[in-house]
Order: structure tokens, then C-alpha cells, then sequence
């Protein structure tokens, strides 16, 4: 009989009871809680960045596509209403891609684009809320038009996608090379 005693004993002990488990749920909230706001600073941040690697692809995409069929394509952005997309210049006018590059791609909320374009001259003009359109042109040499685009997310930090000149391609520049 004393063995059974002890078997009792130990399973008695072996589980957590139900105010333990509530209590340890209890200490997760609020934790978690506490980290939340942190959390959607985080999360929106990353979102003006995958829109900036969106940009970018698309740009790779428009600079090659105008290479490969020799006609000149267009990423073009509204600004006002915070989108963007491709246009191709196959029959002397610009029209939509008829594939997904071709379709309006939101921007993230809470950011806003501006656009810096090198004209002829090196004269740089600033697109931004008040301009609704403008685009970069890629054209069938391989060159594009030069300038930078900066997307700024909530936070005011700053992401620049830039080519310096219109034999480079665009890259994603971190905020340290363009301070110096």
C-alpha cells in the first residue's frame, strides 16, 4: 500500500494548476502590451522599406524591358494619391503594362515620395504633394533619367533610391552615404 502513496503524491505534483496558467497568461499580456506600440513603429517602418525594394525592382525591371524591346518605359508616380506604376511608349503613346508591373502599386500609409529629377542642364527639380505626376524615363540604350527618390516613412526617417548618373542603375542609398 505504500507504494500507491507515493504515485499519488507524485501526480499530484507533476501538473500546473489552472490559477498558475492564468497567471502566467496574465504576465505574457501584459508584457506584450507593454511592447505594442514599439512593435507598430517597427513594423511601419519596414513597410516604407519594402516599398522602396518595390521601386527599386520595378526600375530594374523598366530599365531591362526597355533595353530587350527598344522602346522607352516610364515608372511614374502620384504623389497626391500615393501610387505608382510602369508605362510602355510602344505605339507613340505611353500605356499601362498589361501584366502585374503595369498595375498601380500603393504606397505604404503615413508615407510620403518625393522625386528629384536631374534635368538636360544638371538643374535638379523637386516633385513632391503639391505636383500630382511625374515619372523617370528608361530608355532603349540603356540609359535612364538620373535624380533621387526618397520616401519618408512616419518616423521621418528617409529611404533614397538614386542613380547619380544615366549609364548607373538606381540602388538603395543608406543614410549615412548621403550624408557625407
Amino acid at each position: 500500500m505504500p507504494v500507491l502513496e507515493v504515485k499519488r503524491s507524485l501526480s499530484r505534483e507533476a501538473g500546473f494548476t489552472l490559477l498558475e496558467l492564468i497567471l502566467v497568461m496574465v504576465i505574457i499580456s501584459t508584457i506584450l502590451a507593454m511592447a505594442a506600440p514599439s512593435l507598430r513603429g517597427f513594423f511601419s517602418s519596414r513597410k516604407a522599406h519594402d516599398a522602396a525594394a518595390n521601386i527599386l525592382s520595378l526600375i530594374r525591371f523598366a530599365r531591362s524591358q526597355a533595353i530587350t524591346e527598344g522602346h522607352t518605359y516610364r515608372l511614374n508616380f502620384d504623389s497626391v494619391k500615393g501610387v505608382y506604376w510602369l508605362t510602355s511608349d510602344a505605339e507613340g503613346a505611353f500605356d499601362k503594362l498589361s501584366i502585374e508591373f503595369g498595375r498601380e502599386f500603393d504606397l505604404p500609409e503615413d508615407t510620403a515620395i518625393t522625386i528629384e529629377k536631374d534635368d538636360d542642364k544638371g538643374k535638379e527639380t523637386k516633385y513632391d504633394k503639391e505636383d500630382q505626376e511625374t515619372y523617370i524615363a528608361f530608355f532603349s540604350q540603356g540609359m535612364a533619367e538620373t535624380g533621387t527618390i526618397t520616401l519618408t516613412d512616419r518616423s521621418g526617417e528617409e529611404i533614397k533610391i538614386t542613380s547619380p548618373s544615366p549609364a548607373e542603375p538606381y540602388r538603395i542609398v543608406k543614410s549615412e552615404e548621403t550624408e557625407t
